[in-house]
């Protein structure tokens, strides 16, 4: 077999991109198509890693296991967007390690803390316990939610569900699954605002 820069010489064909190397994982489950996927974007993913970890050892290593975490959960789940979808995986798996093993509620909206705030108080508190503070609201807020939008939300940030296995389990159609989410989002994002607004 010719080398894999001579080969691109040869067959003048570009490299597969990110969504035909995904299908191609998920058809075989080859972990040569996945490594090649993850190599592309492993910078990103441990900038990520060390964003929310602080440690350029740990955030390494985090990578490494990210790598073994994704190649179970993308044999499982249907995943539209690649990137978007690792970059969200990472910083969920992070928080997790944020929580010294505790489980963790897989649920991050926004990029802010505390989750889904906008223009949020300045907080003395250490990583962990912001995150642990954050899912204690995130708690009460979805017990707030209208039932078909507490549903959907669960189903889509906690389990990971797609939209169609959404749609699936909950016997809406895919627009009202996305309604759901999308305003079940914005009513989480206004009750936590209201709850830490200035008294």
């Amino acid at each position: 077999m010719l080398p894999f820069f001579l080969r691109l010489f040869t067959n003048g064909k570009a490299p597969p991109g990110d969504e035909e190397l995904l299908r191609l994982y998920q058809q075989t489950g080859e972990l040569e198509h996945l490594g090649e996927l993850y190599q592309r974007h492993s910078e990103m993913v441990y900038l990520v890693c060390l964003k929310y970890l602080k440690d350029e050892e740990e955030s390494k290593d985090t990578t490494m296991q990210l790598f073994e975490h994704i190649a179970e959960a993308l044999l499982k789940h249907e995943v539209s967007n690649f990137k978007s979808w690792l970059h969200s995986t990472t910083r969920n798996f992070c928080l997790m390690q944020l929580r010294a093993g505790k489980k963790v509620q897989r649920i991050a909206l926004e990029d802010s803390p505390p989750l889904f705030m906008e223009n949020a108080p300045p907080m003395h508190l250490t990583e962990a316990e912001q995150v642990e503070e954050t899912e204690q609201a995130l708690r009460q807020a979805l017990q707030e939610l209208p039932p078909e939008q507490r549903r959907c939300i669960e189903l889509f940030y906690l389990q990971q569900k797609s939209y169609k296995e959404i749609s699936a389990l909950t016997g809406c159609d895919l627009n009202k699954v996305k309604s759901y989410i999308q305003n079940g989002k914005r009513n989480l994002k206004l009750y936590l605002e209201k709850k830490h607004a200035p008294k």
